[in-house]
């Protein structure tokens, strides 16, 4: 389970010791700070990388609402209050959890699990919008050309050059480069390397044969040495 790094803010020392407590039994929470107030908690989102916040409401100078309201990007939020009144506005706020005092572990443990969910689903969205949208340029003859990988089926090594085949196109592209340094810009586990000569998006891979994969009508060679690397794609699948 990915770990999620937090903070708490609210202006109760029990509280916080509280929290960090019930926090020190979750494997997969990392307190990074604990805060007793909304500003002192903007100065740690400046600088740290925050993914959950345990936020009190009821707080001197700038109230959890507020404080919440302020931020642009906000991470996800579990809010921890005496008051039950402010739940509506912090769910159309979108915050995770709205957990009221005194609570107990096991309310606690739900809304962090509800949290995490959400924080996993949130990462799985970003790599495929990542994914999907990766390209880089390669220079084909004096003009950088920029390359979608998602839009390749597959790349033929020719010496110091390298064909890439894509689905949009009716010509490959053609440019000066090796079959590794290609791999390096491609998005990790989306290819197979099937010959010594051919790197596969395992994705528009339709069929596969003894001694070749298919892309549709296209059958791409498939050598001894990287047999291992399609009975892996098999297996996964």
């Amino acid at each position: 389970m990915m770990t999620m790094r937090c903070i708490v803010v609210d202006d109760e020392p029990l509280v916080r010791e509280l929290l960090e407590d019930h926090m020190s039994e979750v494997p997969f929470l990392e307190l990074v700070k604990s805060c007793k107030s909304a500003l002192e908690a903007l100065e740690i989102l400046q600088e740290e990388q925050i993914d959950l916040i345990f936020l009190d409401i009821q707080m001197p100078r700038l109230n959890g609402l507020q404080f919440l309201q302020s931020l642009d990007r906000p991470p996800l939020v579990i809010m921890v209050t005496a008051y039950e009144k402010y739940a509506v506005e912090s769910f159309n706020l979108q915050v995770a959890d709205y957990i009221t005092k005194p609570f107990s572990f096991e309310r606690f443990l739900k809304a962090c699990n509800r949290a995490a969910d959400l924080f996993r689903m949130m990462n799985s969205a970003m790599s495929a919008a990542t994914e999907k949208n990766h390209d880089f340029f390669v220079n084909v003859e004096y003009t950088h050309v920029k390359i979608v990988a998602a839009d390749i089926d597959y790349i033929e090594s020719l010496k110091d050059y390298i064909k890439i085949y894509l689905s949009s196109g009716t010509k490959p592209v053609l440019t000066r480069m090796s079959l590794k340094s290609i791999e390096a810009k491609l998005p990790a586990g989306t290819f197979v390397r099937t010959h010594k000569s051919f790197l596969v998006a395992m994705s528009k891979i339709t069929a596969v044969k003894r001694d070749f994969v298919c892309i549709g009508a296209t059958e791409i060679p498939v050598s001894e040495t990287f047999r291992e690397n399609i009975n892996k794609v098999l297996k996964s699948h």
